[in-house]
């Protein structure tokens, strides 16, 4: 397994809102690179944006939260080759935060339907 760069994340500290930020500004690249969509449910977002920005300060890379780092080449950094190469042309990728258009619109009517 691969041992953390550190493990004194706070999640509350200037550092950490700092690469959230990056964080946010490198998902919406993906989502321009690959002509998908972010996941319109915000606690899926939320949550997935916080574990890649907890991964990159602990391990130096934006590890898929969902997973957990290996140290060898079937590490799913972000976006992960199963994300890119089926994943998220079937709906989303394993962690939820990439879409197709498709799955966004159905997520988002689902998201309404439930209020």
């Amino acid at each position: 397994m691969l041992a953390p760069k550190r493990t004194d994340v706070d999640m509350n500290s200037e550092e950490f809102k700092q690469e959230e930020e990056k964080t946010k500004k490198f998902v919406d690249k993906v989502v321009k690179q690959f002509g998908w969509c972010l996941n319109p449910n915000k606690e899926v977002y939320d949550a997935i944006v916080m574990g890649l920005t907890r991964n990159k300060l602990m391990y130096g890379k934006r590890y898929c939260p969902c997973f957990i780092p290996m140290g060898d080449k079937e590490d799913r950094i972000c976006p992960c080759k199963p994300a890119i190469e089926f994943e998220v042309s079937e709906g989303c990728c394993h962690c939820g935060i990439f879409c197709n258009p498709n799955k966004c619109e159905e997520i988002s009517k689902e998201l309404n339907e439930n209020g």
